[in-house]
């Protein structure tokens, strides 16, 4: 793993493509232009970059192509576990690889979880409930308005326009629509009006970058609701403007950041992550979701805009993800060794 003046890093490029822009259904999955940024970027920094897609065959691919490291951007095929598929199969071969392990993304995955374990360190979060696909439970006391989405998807697949229920019989109408939709768990969590933001970090340890926050403000809505759906990433121009750094009273600002930076401890992230807030108009800051996987999109992802606004570029964040691995597998050698 050391890397000599004369060597040059073999980098296998891990992840789905996106053949469909007619649906959701690949809502995760990445344009071929995204894959060819990600190598562009990799070979302005002297490595040398191979393709893997994360087909049936992956196994084969990578003894194949035997790469120094896995520059992971893989959601997977299937199921709640399927972000873990692809590090699963690097730890099995012993091949390093970019990002968190298995069992980081098979938890941050499943949005229930997640929130259990980062309300267990003290960070505020939505009070939730989950849907059984198999014989869904509805509370007799729940606080409307309620969001309803998938409890295991990415990329706001499944977050509609018309996600929000405000009474019973509109959650139940939209509960059956989704189990129809997705065929899993729902999780029906507490609207919290106000100020959007997300929180971007980079590197491992005492040496993680927390980025400054960034505000996802509405220029206009497609409903009656102001949620950054899956319509609204794909029409982001017409809906969203993006500040960076937000407006904010330090103290808020500040929490915003150590509560991201709990929340990428909490889970064991690893190089990279994205982790969303509300604050609500009494000023209390609340955890949505966590992304140890973000898109990487130049020009449309929020991670790389982000830290494009915090005065990193595409290419040197692309490159930084990969320096924080192969720091990372280099000291684990060390230490080893040692």
């Amino acid at each position: 793993m050391e890397r000599t003046k004369t060597s040059v890093l073999r980098i296998g490029i891990a992840c789905n493509i996106k053949r469909s822009r007619a649906t959701d259904a690949e809502a995760e999955f990445d344009e071929p232009e995204t894959v060819e940024a990600i190598a562009d970027a990799l070979r302005g920094g002297g490595y040398a970059p191979e393709l893997l897609e994360a087909t049936e065959d992956f196994p084969q691919k990578l003894a194949a192509a035997h790469p120094d490291l896995v520059f992971n951007i893989a959601e997977g095929r299937a199921g709640r576990s399927r972000e873990s598929q692809i590090p699963a199969i690097c730890d099995y071969f012993g091949v390093p690889y970019t990002g968190s392990d298995a069992a980081t993304l098979g938890i941050a995955l499943d949005k229930s979880l997640t929130k259990r374990l980062v309300e267990s360190f003290g960070v505020r979060t939505p009070a939730s409930f989950v849907l059984d696909c198999r014989e869904p439970v509805f509370p007799e006391q729940t606080a409307f308005p309620v969001l309803l989405k998938p409890n295991a998807e990415g990329s706001s697949k499944g977050v509609s326009d018309s996600c929000v229920a405000r009474n019973g019989d509109e959650l139940r109408a939209m509960a059956a629509r989704e189990f129809a939709r997705y065929g899993e768990d729902l999780l029906a969590e507490q609207y919290i009006p106000g100020r959007e933001f997300t929180v971007g970090l980079l590197g491992n340890g005492r040496d993680v970058r927390v980025f400054e926050p960034m505000e996802i403000r509405f220029r206009k809505l497609r409903g009656d609701w102001a949620v950054y759906s899956y319509e609204v990433k794909r029409d982001y121009r017409d809906y969203i403007e993006y500040e960076c750094p937000a407006q904010l009273p330090e103290q808020q600002r500040r929490t915003l950041m150590e509560n991201a930076r709990t929340v990428f401890s909490a889970l064991g992230c690893l190089d990279f992550a994205r982790i969303d807030f509300r604050l609500a108009p009494d000023g209390t800051v609340y955890f949505i979701e966590a992304n140890p996987l973000p898109g990487l999109a130049p020009g449309y992802s929020d991670y790389p805009m982000l830290a494009g606004f915090n005065g990193v570029s595409y290419g040197d964040l692309v490159r930084g993800v990969l320096e924080c691995a192969l720091e990372r597998y280099n000291r684990k050698a060390v230490e080893k060794d040692g």
